[in-house]
């Protein structure tokens, strides 16, 4: 048998220095950049307008609680950031036409879309009525659809724009008595991917976002068992959402997962 010795050209290998790799590409600035963010009134929402108007951004902050949206808003314009509200059913098509609208109008364009308003009802197959099924398929799967077409229409008369589709680890997994969430969550997910091959080649990014739990009165009060520590904050994930906004114009990224460290179920 023919043994042959390795360990003097990686020997070899290790002593010669490599080139650095660098970047053909600066990373977005997000400063001026114009950003509509549904359900920006609490949660990540709410994160996601700190974070991005913290990076420069004018952000639109759409709603349907017009109280929350304000009091979110106040608090930004207070720290100096830019921020306009726009009250929005995003499952109705009149209104979700009128943020997008509402969008360029004040804000000069709509360079981001983030798809992050969501809503739930727990109950088994027998109790869940239908009226409230179609509550959680038009805002979790066909509001994100309507928003979407609103902006791309826009983005593509400009060659660019990201939309970001915020889904859950329940477009994967499934557990009891969620099942229109777990419906909702893996069509967005495949409206998702389906956006990202068809508008990509018009220069628009689409990316999924597959979130773990998070530390939020929309998690915590589902699931009171849960213990907040072994969720993540929502500020962690606007963090990483941010800088996923920001990487260089030439690459995209179709899917990503964030999950909290010490979160068991999920893989």
């Amino acid at each position: 048998m023919l043994i042959r010795n390795w360990s003097a050209p990686l020997n070899k290998l290790t002593q010669t220095p490599l080139p650095l790799m660098q970047a053909s590409r600066s990373p977005v600035s997000l400063s001026e950049k114009s950003i509509l963010v549904t359900g920006g009134a609490s949660g990540l929402g709410a994160a996601l307008c700190a974070q991005l108007s913290a990076n420069g951004a004018r952000i639109m902050l759409a709603d349907l609680h017009e109280e929350n949206a304000q009091r979110t808003a106040t608090a930004l314009l207070e720290n100096g950031r830019h921020v306009d509200v726009v009250i929005c059913d995003v499952g109705d098509p009149k209104q979700a036409e009128h943020a997008v609208r509402e969008t360029i109008e004040k804000l000069g364009g709509i360079d981001i879309l983030i798809n992050n308003a969501g809503t739930d009802v727990s109950g088994s197959l027998n109790e869940i009525e239908t009226a409230q099924w179609e509550r959680v398929l038009r805002t979790n799967l066909h509001g994100p659809f309507l928003m979407a077409r609103a902006a791309a229409r826009y983005m593509m008369g400009q060659g660019s724009g990201h939309i970001v589709n915020v889904t859950s680890t329940a477009a994967k997994r499934a557990w009891p008595n969620a099942c229109a969430y777990h419906a909702s969550k893996s069509g967005l997910l495949g409206l998702s991917h389906a956006l990202h091959a068809e508008l990509r080649p018009a220069g628009i990014k689409v990316t999924a976002v597959i979130l773990g739990g998070m530390a939020t009165p929309f998690m915590l009060n589902r699931f009171p068992q849960l213990d907040p520590s072994s969720l993540q904050e929502p500020a962690n994930v606007a963090l990483a959402i941010c800088q996923l906004l920001q990487l260089p114009l030439e690459s995209v990224v179709p899917e990503i997962t964030i999950l909290p460290m010490r979160e068991t179920s999920w893989p």
